[in-house]
């Protein structure tokens, strides 16, 4: 299962070379819910860092928390807004800080489509699977807003 994860976003990452590229040169994010994490996010070009604080229900009414960072690529702009909509991929490690999962390491993968709603305002919907050792491998809805500033 982790292999076709790991062929999937080699795939996205290829796709990269072959998007127009209408980004602008750099971004800073403050993201205000789970997508990538609540905290900070910086974008040059293409390419994303972001880290921060990761909240998820892996069961109902149970939530499991993370510090998170990791790096994100975007392609395939849509629209025609100086900041376009568009798709992302991107790994990051994952740290526990409560229930079954503190102090052990995790691997997030996601993938989704970002929407800029209005200047630097924009939401996020996509998925993200999360492996660790001892654990099943965890799919989630991740949902995000954020509002970034470019230059």
């Amino acid at each position: 299962m982790k292999q076709v994860f790991f062929t999937l976003f080699a795939l996205l990452l290829s796709s990269v070379a072959f998007s127009q590229s209408r980004f602008s040169n750099n971004e800073i994010s403050i993201n205000g819910f789970r997508n990538p994490s609540i905290g900070v996010e910086y974008r040059h070009k293409q390419i994303s860092f972001h880290a921060g604080y990761y909240i998820t229900a892996f069961e109902s009414g149970v939530t499991t928390k993370f510090i998170k960072t990791g790096v994100t690529t975007w392609f395939l702009p849509v629209g025609k807004k100086e900041n376009p909509s568009s798709f992302y991929a991107g790994v990051s490690y994952l740290r526990g800080i409560n229930l079954d999962y503190k102090d052990q390491n995790a691997l997030g993968m996601e993938a989704g489509f970002r929407w800029m709603v209005w200047k630097g305002l924009n939401l996020r919907i996509g998925g993200i699977a999360v492996a660790s050792k001892g654990h099943d491998l965890k799919i989630n809805p991740t949902p995000g807003i954020s509002y970034s500033f470019f230059f």
